[in-house]
């Protein structure tokens, strides 16, 4: 039987995208700035051909070639406003953390970026709690961030305490969620077998984010990190600079703002109020 023809994916840049739930992102100020930084730098979506356009199979093609060439796909002209920042973040860390790079980044690149991109999420959930009643990002990213939750044993309760104390101060909950998301991936990379997969886990059981980990889908992290990062040889001393400083820093967004974001745009570098 001759295999059905399967069309090109089509490419398409921010403009020319229609973009669900802005209205509600146009209270996060970075939301414009991440915006911009696509739209300056002729960032490309890409958008499954008609006939093959379905949403699992988008999903599944970005869950398995999140780092490979092109942009994200699409399974159609239409993207959630929080695909735009997870898009940007990762642009921003291509930039930033493998310049003129022509071999494989190294694994500390690889779950540094996915730590930025991923943990603000849980940055724009608290500032979107405090500034709209409405938004498609909350009906369904904090339902799926609850259903992890709950797999992993944390009470109804328990899990709308720590929404209250997300929403009371996002930017402290990105930075513990991002720190946290980069040790447990570094930490699973070097695993040889579950059981010292499981020992990883349990060490970190403690943290107050960490029923969240399975939401981020960590396997395929560290599968992609074990089939395409660059290993062996020194750690990456740039890379962990980045992430000493993101540590210290109290306000992390603020800084990534001031020599990622700024420089994207032509800024100088400043603090700017989130």
């Amino acid at each position: 039987m001759k295999a059905p023809s399967v069309g090109r994916l089509s490419e398409r840049r921010v403009d020319e995208l229609s973009i669900r739930d802005e209205r509600s992102f146009r209270s996060v100020v970075l939301y414009g700035d991440l915006k911009e930084v696509l739209r300056r730098h002729r960032y490309v979506f890409r958008i499954l051909p008609e006939g093959s356009a379905r949403w699992d199979r988008a999903l599944l093609l970005n869950l398995t070639f999140w780092g490979g060439a092109g942009g994200d796909v699409l399974d159609g002209p239409s993207m959630a406003a929080d695909v735009v920042t997870h898009a940007a973040w990762h642009h921003l860390a291509a930039i930033a953390l493998a310049p003129q790079r022509r071999r494989r980044p190294s694994v500390e690149a690889l779950f540094l970026g996915e730590s930025i991109a991923s943990a603000f999420d849980i940055y724009l959930v608290g500032r979107l709690l405090r500034r709209t009643s409405r938004s498609s990002f909350l009906e369904t990213q904090v339902p799926a961030m609850a259903e992890a939750a709950n797999a992993a044993g944390l009470s109804k309760h328990a899990f709308q305490e720590l929404l209250r104390d997300v929403a009371a101060d996002p930017e402290g909950s990105f930075a513990e969620l991002r720190a946290l998301l980069f040790e447990v991936t570094l930490a699973l990379f070097a695993c040889k077998g579950a059981e010292a997969a499981l020992a990883v886990l349990v060490r970190f059981e403690g943290h107050r984010f960490a029923p969240l980990l399975h939401h981020f889908e960590l396997s395929n992290w560290v599968l992609y990190a074990r089939a395409f990062a660059r290993v062996g040889g020194r750690p990456d001393r740039d890379v962990r600079a980045i992430e000493r400083a993101l540590r210290k820093d109290p306000m992390p967004l603020a800084w990534l703002t001031s020599r990622w974001v700024a420089p994207a745009l032509g800024r100088p570098r400043l603090r700017v109020a989130q």
